[in-house]
């Protein structure tokens, strides 16, 4: 077990692993990873800007803002790439609204990795959608964020993987269950490559469709494993939020 797998292991020995319902740690293959989750009909949502249309930009405001809603953030992460301004690589819909639009074409970066993808959250569960799939079928998503590449598509492994790939960083990511009830988003402890990354979720989780969010700015927000990772204001945000007690 790695060194971070392990403190988290203690905090939740200490805080009392059976309020720990939502994320978890994994270890898979020698290498650690957070694990978070969410349920068809709970509250998960995308978040970006605030009321005024300024990015929210970190964690702590956006526990301020559902706070100020009475609701409590469970988890979140950063999800999916972004222009230094903070607005959206590719599509990103909010309440049924494209805030930014399909990309389709290759290019530069993991982004243009094709096959890329969107997360889809709808009012029946979750979805990871290759993105000319997308644009073929237009799927109802009140929530939506497209990036790349896909790390899984149909239980199979992004065919540019390297198993000795030495191109390695702290990954996260997100995969669905194969009926779309439940979405898994995972980060890495430490720098993996992109074959490991993928494996966590066709090997470890058994899901058949994942997609890639973002390397070396990934983070984390999971108190409940003692997560609240901090660096340069993010773009796109996911969060699983709950009224408060």
């Amino acid at each position: 077990m790695t060194l971070r797998a392990r403190a988290a292991a203690a905090f939740l020995l200490l805080t009392g692993a059976a309020e720990a319902e939502s994320c978890r740690v994994l270890e898979h293959d020698g290498e650690g990873y957070a694990v978070c989750e969410a349920a068809a009909g709970e509250d998960l949502r995308l978040y970006l800007n605030d009321a005024d249309g300024a990015p929210i930009g970190t964690f702590e405001r956006l526990r301020e803002r559902l706070a100020a809603e009475g609701r409590r953030l469970v988890f979140a992460m950063n999800a999916g790439m972004y222009h230094p301004d903070r607005r959206p690589v590719g599509l990103y819909r909010a309440e049924g609204r494209d805030v930014s639009h399909l990309v389709t074409s290759a290019g530069p970066g993991n982004f243009g990795l094709l096959p890329n993808g969107v997360f889809c959250i709808r009012a029946e569960g979750f979805a990871v959608i290759e993105t000319l799939a997308f644009e073929r079928d237009a799927p109802d998503c009140r929530f939506a964020t497209q990036s790349g590449p896909m790390l899984v598509l149909g239980g199979a492994l992004h065919p540019r993987f390297l198993e000795s790939s030495d191109s390695r960083y702290v990954r996260n990511g997100v995969g669905v269950s194969a009926d779309g009830s439940r979405a898994y988003f995972v980060i890495s402890d430490g720098a993996v490559n992109f074959h490991a990354f993928a494996r966590v979720f066709r090997d470890g989780l058994g899901v058949p469709d994942a997609l890639y969010f973002d390397g070396n700015i990934s983070r984390l927000y999971a108190p409940e494993i003692g997560r609240d990772d901090f660096g340069f204001p993010m773009g796109p945000m996911v969060g699983l939020s709950v009224p408060s007690d």
